[in-house]
């Protein structure tokens, strides 16, 4: 296990100087009393606000909110890079408590928001003052018909302490504290949960499967406590939803991502139309690995006579590159990463798995958690997670209440980023083999941030819809996993065994209800917005940057429109998957140059 030195694990004293610092207990203080303050002021009151008084509380909520946060993001952060340490976890739990009250006591604001007439309403936000809020407004007020008096919400985010969040903890808790005893070169060693996912890049297949079926069978290990965890969170989306009265279980995201039930459904519908061409691509790999068939363990194998490993210091520099010759400002706000250590680098005992980059507020700096092992894949993660931080940085000119884009626009930043890294690399690349090793990196990243999204959105549907008919076992949930796993890959893969566990550890089902299909609707929006890059050249560069800047202040759609896309358009989606398909004739295509050789 690669164990870290401090120099690449990241420095939090920007927000505090440790977790005992007198200022966190100051800042909590304050919060409370500037909370209650609010209240006094404002409660029962905001239908009788002028624009000019609305924009004076929305101010006092922004500066209340922000130092409500910072404990708490300070806190997850210390959590993540140690979810061991007694300290970040009663520090978590604390500060989880404590955001917990403090939403309690503000439901109000909006609550009120909500309820002023819609002749005010319109009147309120057609002055200029509140611009900077309109949409913001707009939004809040989309969630009146499902909202419900302010004592039941408050005694729902009450009980949500003991409830769900709870539940997710325990996920994430059990998650990381996993150890993992495997045999590698004649020598049983401890791995990470990190380290063996890694090694479906190993070149060895005997060894991809044997990592991942370690990895899973760990997981199977703790089928009562993770059954629970999924049943729970199941059931209490559920219940909110009958309480509320949406129509669907995944009625909440789409509102709040702003997309319509049909865009969302032509989205998932057109990814399955597709689903061949990811096929087609398996049935590449396998000959290119000289295999009659590819196991689920070999998607991501490297080629033959393909073992080459980044240092960190060499995929830092690929990565700032290729972001420099996008923008030079890119490149600075990407190494200033970097120059400030707000990067948590390697894998260790207790660190939070997988990668992300939390974005904090417009007044603090974003954070970037890795697990880096060295391969091409983890290259990509450094590009992808930076695009992150990124567009965090650029939307610090949005008011708090628009900082944070919605999930479509999310990862919008992170996967251009990738795409700016794969076209340097491939730029740059003149031995052909190399070339097809790129290529084979991007299909097998499109295919699993598109495909694999839309696989695990449909499992998402299903359980959700099973749960409400009864508690699901373990048995069904991996029945129901196999299955839709196995309308993408056909007859093109086959799956090891103990992949019927693979939902076990993914935490979107966990921590966010349908997360996963925004990845679908970014990959596919950025590969538009990159080819719309590569035809027009810098002048889209202000355009691409007029998306990001805007944070959560405009719809999917209204941002899409700035650079001329409409997501109504039928056959939007499916110029999406002609790229993908184009990029496979290029892998075909040199293939066969190879050969010729």
């Amino acid at each position: 296990m690669t164990e870290a030195v401090p120099q690449t694990q990241w420095d939090l004293t920007p927000l505090y100087s440790s977790p005992d610092a007198p200022e966190l207990t100051v800042d909590l203080d304050s919060a409370k009393v500037e909370a209650a303050r609010f209240r006094a002021d404002y409660n029962g009151k905001v239908s009788d606000l002028d624009a000019a008084g609305l924009l004076a509380a929305f101010l006092r909520y922004e500066s209340l909110s922000e130092l409500i946060a910072k404990p708490q993001l300070y806190a997850h952060l210390l959590f993540a890079a140690d979810s061991g340490d007694d300290v970040a976890k009663c520090l978590s739990q604390q500060t989880a408590e404590f955001a917990n009250l403090m939403s309690r006591e503000l439901l109000f604001f909006n609550l009120e928001i909500m309820a002023v007439p819609q002749e005010q309403y319109a009147a309120l936000v057609a002055d200029p003052c509140l611009e900077p809020y309109r949409h913001h407004l707009a939004q809040v007020r989309l969630f009146k018909p499902y909202t419900l008096t302010e004592r039941e919400e408050q005694l729902l985010t009450l009980k949500s302490l003991s409830g769900v969040d709870a539940f997710t903890r325990l996920f994430d808790e059990l998650c990381a504290s996993l150890t993992y005893k495997m045999e590698l070169e004649g020598e049983v060693r401890d791995f990470s949960g990190e380290e063996l996912l890694s090694m479906l890049h190993h070149p060895e297949g005997a060894v991809r499967e044997r990592a991942f079926t370690t990895f899973l069978k760990k997981h199977e290990e703790q089928e009562i406590v993770i059954g629970s965890v999924f049943n729970t969170v199941l059931l209490d989306h559920s219940q909110e939803m009958e309480l509320r009265g949406y129509d669907g279980p995944m009625a909440p995201t789409n509102l709040g991502n702003e997309l319509s039930e049909g865009v969302v459904a032509r989205l998932m519908e057109v990814s399955e139309q597709n689903y061949g061409l990811a096929r087609d691509y398996f049935s590449l790999k396998a000959k290119l690995l000289n295999l009659p068939q590819l196991k689920n363990t070999d998607i991501y194998a490297p080629l033959p006579g393909s073992d080459r490993k980044f240092d960190f210091p060499e995929a830092r520099e690929l990565v700032q590159t290729a972001f420099r010759q996008f923008s030079p400002k890119w490149e600075e706000i990407v190494a200033a990463f970097f120059d400030d250590r707000r990067v948590d680098i390697y894998p260790r005992t207790g660190k939070s798995g997988g990668a992300f980059c939390m974005g904090m507020t417009p007044s603090f700096s974003p954070y970037v958690l890795l697990n880096y092992t060295g391969n091409l894949r983890d290259v990509a993660t450094i590009a992808h997670e930076l695009g992150h931080g990124l567009h965090f940085v650029l939307a610090q000119k949005q008011r708090l209440v628009n900082y944070h884009p919605c999930l479509p626009l999310a990862e919008t930043a992170s996967v251009f980023g990738e795409m700016l890294l794969t076209r340097h690399l491939l730029d740059t690349e003149s031995d052909k083999a190399v070339k097809i090793e790129l290529l084979c990196a991007k299909i097998e990243d499109i295919i699993a941030t598109t495909f694999r999204q839309n696989v695990l959105t449909r499992f998402e549907e299903r359980i959700h819809a099973e749960r409400q008919e009864g508690l699901l076992t373990s048995t069904r949930l991996c029945d129901l996993w196999w299955e839709e796993n196995g309308r993408l890959y056909g007859d093109a893969v086959e799956m090891i065994p103990p992949y019927r566990w693979g939902w076990s550890y993914i935490s979107h089902f966990i921590h966010a209800r349908f997360y996963c299909y925004s990845y679908t609707f970014a990959e596919l929006l950025v590969l538009s917005l990159y080819r719309k890059y590569r035809e027009e050249g810098p002048s889209f560069i202000p355009v691409l940057e007029e998306i990001l800047s805007g944070g959560g202040s405009r719809s999917p759609g209204d941002a899409a429109l700035l650079a001329g896309i409409d997501l109504e358009d039928p056959g939007f989606w499916q110029k999406g998957y002609d790229f993908l398909g184009e990029l496979i004739e290029e892998l075909r295509g040199l293939i066969m140059v190879s050969k010729g050789r």
